[in-house]
């Protein structure tokens, strides 16, 4: 590799050929801002489009200002970061960004995580200093997942390379010409005629307020303060290593027991953990595998778990639509479980219980309006918040994460194992449903029940398992743009899986859209990884068939997995709309 010697602000630093100036910049700790470059490390979502030039820093021998994360370096180069030109620059160009914004940062969801107004503080400008036409747009409320602000778009474009070179999806592109120019989808259609999964990534590289998750924070605290309503509150596995983060705690800090006493302490009834319906999801999920393997029929089975995939899927892939496994998501599982079975035990109507999901998904809330997730014509999930609208909530009443003592999930719903927490990272479903599936099919006993070869990171992660002879070839992915890849394999048949899991976001969970909001993004997600297998290892129980409370819940009312009434309760059909193929 050619490596490359050059000086930004009076410090030598040597590089590899290919390096911009902004990332040469970072290693030898000079900070450039940027709003339109974004680089996630292992997970390639590198926006080089340089369109607002916030970036820009001073080449000796160059004429023009140069947009340093485009601009590669040169042996010999002399930067300047901080330059009178630079800086004056830098701030007429931001100056003119928030001409066209609107000053409403207040009542604004971004407010506080917003890159534009960092930088407008940085820059010390607190006020519009050019004046004139705004360009003026409708907000986009027609999902029941994503809200989209046109005004507060900026035209970085980070959200179009997410949605186009990463994910795939193709839902969103510059839109218009000259001032009128916007990020949206084809012809300004609102984003529910669009072909986007609501997977949320957009909304975690956008800058400003332009997208961010329909919040149903109000709907949550109405049902709280309604004394006629019996209100449950179940927690997605993601959540307990993530939220600390919004409370100062280190990355990959879990929190599981002072969660739950903060949600106790927040009024709910009962607090639940998904974790649980993620074990009966591998009972039910694990015993298709098990009938689809042995019949060597409609393979590979393909993970249901994550709806942003499911709605890819729909879009692109219709002709497979028979491959997923027909298992609702767990918070689903666990929304049906709370209005029949449980709400049977303590005496209340369906229609007086509210159940609230805590997810790191924006795509559970489309997931949980959808009219076929429905019992009895009642919604299995009422609303689904996220990791940072309970956060919000915390803030609101006043508690502090930090100071909460560890309190345990009630029952008879509380109970989990390993396996279930291990759903929140990628390959953590597949890992899980091998454990089961293994001791199922062959009768002994796993001495090593860590599948590590389908843990991490990569895109596409693969192992080989023996069922009693048989080699099933098993891979996990994460990211859309992997799972198109994989999938264009299993089409065309240039590759044979049996078992594939798939992750809307690019490392799972831990990474959803409704997580926290974070910049150094590869190394909070590997901590809440880390997060997610310490909490599976130090687990006395870690098999879903093992789970004694799931064992209850059949004994007492499905009977057995794969029962006529675990299919009604357990299973759905997706919300497949053919006319979209």
């Amino acid at each position: 590799m050619t490596m490359i010697n050059l000086i930004i602000d009076n410090k030598p630093v040597t590089v590899e050929e290919g390096t911009t100036i902004l990332e040469a910049a970072k290693q030898i700790n000079i900070k450039i801002p940027a709003l339109c470059y974004m680089d996630l490390g292992e997970l390639k979502m590198v926006n080089k489009v340089s369109s607002c030039r916030i970036c820009s820093v001073e080449v000796e021998g160059r004429r023009n200002l140069a947009p340093s994360c485009s601009t590669p370096v040169a042996e010999g180069m002399k930067i300047h970061t901080n330059s009178k030109r630079v800086l004056f620059a830098r701030r007429k160009l931001l100056e003119l960004m928030l001409s066209n914004h609107p000053f409403d940062c207040l009542t604004c969801n971004k407010s506080t995580d917003c890159d534009l107004q960092t930088l407008a503080v940085q820059f010390g400008v607190n006020a519009k200093h050019f004046k004139g036409v705004r360009s003026s747009f409708p907000v986009d409320t027609s999902s029941q997942a994503l809200r989209r602000d046109p005004e507060k778009c900026i035209m970085c474009r980070r959200c179009e390379t997410m949605c186009n070179e990463v994910q795939t999806v193709g839902a969103i592109t510059a839109f218009g010409r000259g001032f009128n120019t916007v990020v949206a989808p084809a012809e300004m259609q609102p984003l529910v005629n669009s072909n986007c999964v609501y997977c949320g990534q957009c909304v975690t590289v956008c800058p400003t307020g332009a997208l961010t998750a329909v919040g149903y924070m109000k709907e949550t605290w109405d049902a709280l303060f309604d004394p006629s309503k019996k209100v449950v509150v179940q927690v997605a596995p993601a959540i307990r290593a993530a939220i600390g983060e919004e409370f100062g705690m280190p990355d990959g800090t879990a929190v599981t027991g002072k969660l739950v006493a903060a949600l106790h302490q927040l009024g709910f009834d009962a607090v639940f953990d998904t974790t649980f319906a993620a074990d009966l999801t591998i009972m039910e999920e694990g015993k298709e595998i098990i009938e689809r393997i042995q019949k060597n029929e409609n393979l590979p089975i393909l993970t249901s778990c994550c709806p942003g995939w499911i709605n890819f899927l729909e879009f692109h892939f219709p002709q497979l639509k028979y491959m997923p496994s027909t298992s609702k998501s767990p918070h689903q599982m666990m929304g049906t479980v709370v209005k029949t079975y449980y709400a049977e035990k303590i005496g209340v109507k369906p229609e007086d219980m509210v159940v609230i999901s805590v997810m790191p998904c924006i795509a559970k809330k489309y997931e949980a309006a959808q009219p076929n997730l429905e019992t009895n014509g009642i919604r299995d999930v009422d609303y689904v918040i996220t990791t940072r609208e309970l956060a919000k909530m915390f803030k609101e009443a006043g508690i502090d994460l930090k100071d909460m003592p560890d309190e345990e999930f009630d029952n008879p719903l509380g109970e989990s194992t390993g396996a279930g927490v291990i759903f929140g990272s990628s390959g953590g479903v597949l890992e899980a449903a091998l454990r089961t599936v293994y001791e199922v099919v062959t009768g002994n006993k796993l001495e090593n029940i860590d599948f590590a070869a389908v843990r991490g990171l990569a895109g596409v992660k693969e192992a080989f398992i023996d069922l009693n002879g048989r080699i099933i070839r098993v891979a996990a992915t994460s990211g859309l743009g992997n799972a198109r890849k994989i999938l264009e394999k299993v089409e065309d048949g240039s590759i044979k899986y049996d078992v594939i899991e798939i992750m809307a976001c690019p490392g799972g969970c831990v990474n959803g859209g409704g997580q926290p909001f974070c910049h150094d993004r590869q190394e909070k997600i590997e901590a809440r990884m880390r997060a997610i297998y310490e909490i599976d290892h130090t687990t006395k129980v870690r098999k879903s068939h093992e789970n004694a409370s799931v064992q209850k819940l059949y004994d007492e009312f499905f009977g057995e997995p794969g029962s006529e009434k675990a299919h009604q309760l357990l299973h759905t059909d997706y919300w497949f709309d053919d006319s979209k193929a």
